[in-house]
């Protein structure tokens, strides 16, 4: 028992300390009974470099599967081909508008205290990507969004560009593992519309050479059919949006849908600082998933309303006994 550890077991009793320790303990025992865990991702947490943690459980096996955003999936990439070319902005908060246009004029696309730089980052992927998806479409292949990211991974294509240790990036550590990744609305993304353009300027020719949601969802089902066979899956959300909202509804989708009888999720745990109000998703209690068919009354819930970075890389240290 590490430090970490002692420490929240010591400290954080009550409110959303409590829900942190006690979704950590529920989290550490579903997989060291053999449950899987699914992990989303919202929000900027690959720009929050996440990855320092959530790599190390992937590599540990506390993570089995990951849904994320396509800024999730691009950013983690980005910062380990530019890392040292980012700008920090610790005092984003009074910033004028002026300030803002000199860092836009300056090719600094800024995500709250940090600023992603184009050339290194997003045009360095571009011109990687774009020869995948140029090779594909003229071969006539199709990939899943994310397979085209791995597959830099592990041609080795741009490590001559990586600026720090590849082991604190989420996603090298998925691809050596072949985690299964799912990313809905890949479109809404700087690489997206990367390939939109790429299809309009007639550089790539079929928008089939890469593959979207419907495809996403077909291969989630068969995954979670694959593997609720065998070992209860828990779902452990980060903020809200697509991320948490595509990947939960496989359950209500196939046993409505398709009448295929699965098991319904084994654990639940979102971080989110979204309040609940009218028609909020982010918001919504646990419970209120129960009427939609994907949690049970017997599932282990909890919600932590907090920043999610500080409070998952406190639960990863938990998890895996820092």
């Amino acid at each position: 028992m590490g430090p970490i550890t002692k420490f929240i077991d010591q400290h954080y009793r009550h409110f959303n300390a409590a829900a942190l320790k006690d979704a950590s303990v529920a989290y550490k025992d579903h997989v060291e009974k053999g449950g899987k865990m699914f992990v989303t991702l919202a929000g900027a947490m690959s720009s929050a470099e996440l990855g320092i943690s959530l790599a190390e459980m992937i590599r540990n096996d506390k993570v089995h599967a990951i849904c994320c955003t396509a800024a999730n999936l691009e950013e983690d990439l980005f910062h380990l081909v530019a890392c040292e070319h980012y700008i920090r902005i610790p005092n984003y908060r009074y910033l004028t508008k002026q300030d803002d246009y000199e860092l836009y004029k300056k090719h600094c696309n800024r995500v709250t205290d940090t600023c992603i730089p184009e050339e290194e980052a997003m045009r360095r992927l571009e011109r990687a990507l774009k020869d995948l998806w140029i090779a594909n479409d003229t071969s006539g292949k199709s990939m899943l969004a994310h397979e085209y990211y791995t597959t830099l991974i592990k041609n080795g294509s741009l490590k001559k560009y990586y600026q720090k240790d590849e082991k604190s990036s989420w996603l090298v550590a998925a691809a050596e593992k072949n985690l299964p990744i799912f990313v809905p609305g890949w479109e809404d993304s700087t690489t997206g519309n990367m390939f939109a353009g790429a299809i309009l300027k007639g550089e790539v020719k079929k928008v089939e050479t890469v593959k979207t949601g419907i495809h996403y969802m077909t291969s989630l089902a068969n995954w979670y059919k694959e593997t609720a066979t065998k070992s209860s899956i828990g779902f452990y959300q980060i903020g809200g949006g697509i991320a948490g909202d595509f990947p939960i509804c496989v359950v209500p989708m196939m046993h409505q849908d398709m009448g295929v009888e699965v098991p319904l999720w084994g654990y639940f745990c979102q971080i989110s600082d979204s309040t609940t109000s009218y028609g909020s998703y982010s918001g919504a209690t646990p419970n209120e998933k129960i009427t939609w068919g994907k949690l049970g009354v017997n599932t282990p819930m909890f919600v932590i309303e907090s920043d999610a970075t500080i409070v998952a890389p406190l639960m990863f240290g938990y998890v895996l006994g820092w």
